[in-house]
């Protein structure tokens, strides 16, 4: 049986940390038949698109863009640090931004419950770029987590086992208040809040809990409740059901989280279901690169297709807009107009390169909060968009009013 003790899992290995993962869930893997399903040419792409990435950095429409830290952004003219040292955007003619793609902190399993309403002096994100003074080289450039050093990543792995048994210490402070305080500083109105299914034997209920902390806090006027079910649960349709009665906006569905594959026969009866009810589909999309390797396959691009093309009349939001799958998720993009990319994470040549590909009408202003501080992604929409109001309305506001239905 594995140890839980702090000591060792500052030491855990990709593999340790895996089996651990594997050990607290309910529903399990799928069988080991499905190897076909991931190749090693699949393995090969990754690794080809964050090495040619890095090399790439700099050499785009908008030259070298880095800077020392999430506060380090204050040298862009939209952003100043306050008096307090807190960064703050000040970006003139902005609409009131919505968020497409944000979580607050997590406690399941063995973890303390965390107080949502808490407040701290400031917010530790999972990725952490203020930990130190002067801050990590924020690249705008690349993936968001090729910024992060190998010791920050094993921090991360650290935190997430965390949240899970003894607690997390920066996810105590990713709470309401913090999060609506980050929002004002940096200018967004509205935040879709996306809990996780993950398929636990016991307090699995984070669809529920954030749905009651922001009741609680009186946050509904700001925060957009969203839903979760795994789709191995056989409660997953009545979950659904009752999630879109108490007033869940969207569906959240992570593939490599929740270990499934998006063209699954029980995925494909949430899809189903969602048409019905008339709420939009949110993916975690492609690979990030840093989460366990076993667990990409869930996510390539090909695997999500099947749903898009079966489902035209539901609304699918590919979150990271494909992650460091970009390139295979553009073309779905073109060819399925119910599929709509968040921008988060991709670096600015990228984000160029989608708007150029796609257009701008289907594009969504995300910032996966708390991992990362809102303003990393508003740098990158702004920079990108400069001198072009129509199109940095709609993906900071307009488009997202469409794809929640408030708009046609």
């Amino acid at each position: 049986m594995l140890s839980l003790s702090e000591e060792n899992l500052m030491q855990l290995d990709r593999r340790t940390f895996t089996k651990l993962l594997l050990s607290t869930t309910a529903f399990g893997l799928p069988g080991c038949t499905d190897d076909d399903r991931y190749t090693e040419e699949d393995a090969a792409r990754l690794e080809t698109q964050w090495r040619e990435e890095a090399s790439r950095s700099g050499t785009g429409p908008y030259g070298p863009q880095r800077y020392r830290g999430y506060r380090g952004l204050a040298d862009l003219p939209w952003f100043e640090l306050d008096a307090q040292g807190r960064l703050r955007c000040i970006a003139e003619d902005l609409p009131p931004i919505l968020d497409a793609h944000a979580h607050l902190g997590i406690s399941l399993l063995l973890a303390p419950e965390i107080d949502l309403q808490a407040r701290s002096p400031r917010v530790r994100h999972l990725l952490d770029c203020d930990a130190e003074e002067p801050g990590c080289e924020l690249d705008l450039d690349v993936y968001i987590n090729a910024n992060f050093t190998p010791a920050a990543l094993r921090a991360l792995r650290l935190g997430v086992v965390g949240q899970f048994t003894w607690g997390s210490g920066a996810a105590a402070t990713q709470t309401i208040p913090n999060l609506l305080d980050e929002m004002d500083a940096n200018r967004v109105e509205k935040t879709v809040i996306l809990p996780i299914a993950f398929g636990l034997p016991f307090g699995d209920d984070l669809t529920e809990r954030w749905m009651e902390a922001i009741a609680t806090a009186g946050a509904g006027d700001r925060l957009i409740p969203g839903a979760s079910v795994h789709p191995r649960d056989p409660e997953r349709i009545e979950k659904l059901r009752r999630y879109a009665g108490m007033g869940a906006r969207v569906v959240k569905l992570h593939p490599t989280m929740q270990r499934f594959y998006p063209d699954a026969p029980e995925a494909m009866d949430i899809y189903e279901e969602c048409a019905r009810l008339g709420l939009p589909v949110v993916y975690h999309g492609g690979r990030a690169g840093i989460e366990p390797e076993f667990t990409h396959r869930f996510a390539l691009m090909r695997y999500y297709e099947p749903a898009i093309k079966r489902f035209p009349e539901v609304r699918f939001q590919l979150g990271h807009a494909g992650a460091r799958d970009v390139a295979d998720a553009i073309p779905l993009a073109q060819r399925y107009p119910n599929l709509w990319l968040d921008v988060h994470g991709q670096g600015v040549t990228s984000l160029h390169e989608i708007i150029e590909r796609v257009g701008g009408d289907r594009l969504l202003y995300g910032t996966d909060w708390p991992f990362y501080h809102l303003a990393a992604t508003l740098a990158k929409v702004l920079i990108v968009t400069e001198n072009r109001r129509e199109l940095r309305h709609a993906i900071l506001r307009g488009n997202a009013d469409r794809f929640l239905g408030v708009v046609s």
